[in-house]
Protein backbone atom coordinates (compact mmCIF):
# COMPACT_ATOMS: atom_id res chain seq x y z
CA UNK A 1 0.00 0.00 0.00
CA UNK A 2 2.69 2.23 -0.84
CA UNK A 3 1.16 4.22 -3.77
CA UNK A 4 -1.03 7.26 -2.16
CA UNK A 5 -3.97 6.60 -4.75
CA UNK A 6 -5.16 4.14 -2.46
CA UNK A 7 -6.16 7.21 -0.35
CA UNK A 8 -8.75 7.92 -2.88
CA UNK A 9 -10.81 4.68 -2.21
CA UNK A 10 -12.87 5.75 0.58
CA UNK A 11 -13.23 8.78 -1.00
CA UNK A 12 -14.44 6.98 -4.24
CA UNK A 13 -16.70 5.21 -1.74
CA UNK A 14 -17.95 8.13 0.18
CA UNK A 15 -19.12 9.58 -3.35
CA UNK A 16 -21.07 6.49 -4.37
CA UNK A 17 -23.00 6.39 -1.04
CA UNK A 18 -23.63 9.97 -1.21
CA UNK A 19 -24.87 9.73 -5.17
CA UNK A 20 -27.00 6.66 -4.39
CA UNK A 21 -28.92 8.34 -1.09
CA UNK A 22 -29.09 11.61 -3.42
CA UNK A 23 -30.81 10.09 -6.32
CA UNK A 24 -33.70 7.93 -3.54
CA UNK A 25 -34.35 11.46 -1.93
CA UNK A 26 -34.75 13.14 -4.96
CA UNK A 27 -36.52 10.14 -6.67
CA UNK A 28 -39.36 10.77 -4.52
CA UNK A 29 -39.68 14.85 -5.26
CA UNK A 30 -39.34 13.68 -8.76
CA UNK A 31 -42.55 11.54 -9.09
CA UNK A 32 -44.34 13.75 -7.14
CA UNK A 33 -43.40 16.26 -9.64
CA UNK A 34 -44.31 14.31 -12.56
CA UNK A 35 -47.75 12.95 -11.16
CA UNK A 36 -46.65 9.24 -11.37
CA UNK A 37 -48.87 7.58 -9.25
CA UNK A 38 -47.30 5.20 -6.64
CA UNK A 39 -48.11 1.37 -6.37
CA UNK A 40 -50.62 2.03 -3.61
CA UNK A 41 -52.50 4.39 -5.77
CA UNK A 42 -52.09 2.13 -8.70
CA UNK A 43 -53.55 -0.53 -6.70
CA UNK A 44 -56.43 2.06 -5.43
CA UNK A 45 -57.30 2.93 -8.90
CA UNK A 46 -57.55 -0.84 -10.25
CA UNK A 47 -59.80 -2.04 -7.62
CA UNK A 48 -61.88 1.11 -7.88
CA UNK A 49 -62.45 0.03 -11.60
CA UNK A 50 -63.40 -3.07 -10.45
CA UNK A 51 -65.63 -2.24 -7.69
CA UNK A 52 -67.64 0.69 -10.52
CA UNK A 53 -67.80 -2.34 -13.19
CA UNK A 54 -69.21 -4.51 -10.36
CA UNK A 55 -71.81 -1.61 -9.47
CA UNK A 56 -73.10 -1.50 -13.24
CA UNK A 57 -73.25 -4.81 -13.77
CA UNK A 58 -75.07 -5.74 -10.31
CA UNK A 59 -77.60 -2.28 -11.48
CA UNK A 60 -78.29 -4.16 -14.65
CA UNK A 61 -79.62 -7.59 -13.48
CA UNK A 62 -82.93 -7.60 -13.02
CA UNK A 63 -84.34 -8.64 -9.75
CA UNK A 64 -84.75 -11.95 -8.73
CA UNK A 65 -88.55 -13.26 -8.25
CA UNK A 66 -89.89 -15.08 -4.80
CA UNK A 67 -91.88 -17.69 -5.34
Amino acid sequence: MDNPLWMLVPWAVFALAAGLKFWRITNLFRRNLLGVPSRTERFRQVLERIWAKDQQDFQKTPPLQNQ
